[in-house]
């Protein structure tokens, strides 16, 4: 499957959700993992700024990827980010979208704004 890399250095990424475990399977509980590493995934949630529009994105990341410092609201870093576009059939109905991994999140500081 094919991944594009996502370029982040003009956007602005404030974190809208703390970072959760990916659930694999809501029935059973189980936790995503890493197909290669066999480590635990998590999610957040980020709204990402850039040129004057905004997206709300899940992220998903290594475990170990997750730094400390993080707060709800502030500006967060993602390196690594690419995005990777799925679709799948269930129960007849088609579904597509794009998926987001980053290697990490971490705290970030604010651009400075051209006005000030």
């Amino acid at each position: 499957m094919r991944t594009i890399r996502v370029e982040t250095s003009a956007a602005t990424i404030l974190l809208t959700e703390e970072p959760a475990p990916k659930v694999r399977d809501r029935q059973t509980g189980e936790i995503a993992k890493d197909a290669v590493t066999g480590e635990a995934l998590m999610k957040v949630g980020v709204v990402y700024l850039e040129d004057g529009e905004s997206s709300l994105l899940q992220v998903t990341v290594p475990e170990s990827g997750v730094s400390e410092g993080l707060a709800l609201g502030g500006p967060v870093a993602l390196p690594g980010l690419i995005a990777r576009p799925w679709e799948s059939v269930f129960n007849g109905q088609s579904r597509h979208g794009i998926a987001f991994r980053a290697a990490a999140v971490t705290p970030a500081a604010l651009p400075a704004s051209a006005g000030a």
